[in-house]
């Protein structure tokens, strides 16, 4: 009886553990290039030049966030939208 009860504890508690889990992170849809050079589907961060701007352009179907930072620490400075291809002043980059 007692064996029976844990692992009934222990199939419900697997079940509110996985139905509390958020879903796993995807990468985004598309290349996003920096200095011409192509990320598929791009998920997390990305560094820039140390000492000339970047040229970043986004063909995926989510924001790129530019940060002042070199491992996307310090603040954002700018957002760079789907479609959009800008001179990155900042360290680094991060899209989800």
């Amino acid at each position: 009886m007692r064996r029976t009860a844990r692992l009934l504890g222990a199939c419900a508690a697997a079940a509110t553990l996985a139905l509390a889990t958020p879903g796993t992170a995807q990468a985004a849809q598309g290349i996003l290039f920096i200095d011409r050079a192509p990320n598929p589907d791009p998920s997390g961060c990305y560094p820039l030049g140390d000492f000339a701007p970047s040229e970043v352009a986004n063909f995926t179907d989510e924001v790129a966030w530019v940060w002042s930072g070199p491992s996307c620490d310090g603040h954002v400075v700018h957002p760079i939208v789907p479609g959009e291809v800008t001179i990155a002043h900042g360290r680094s980059v991060f899209i989800e």
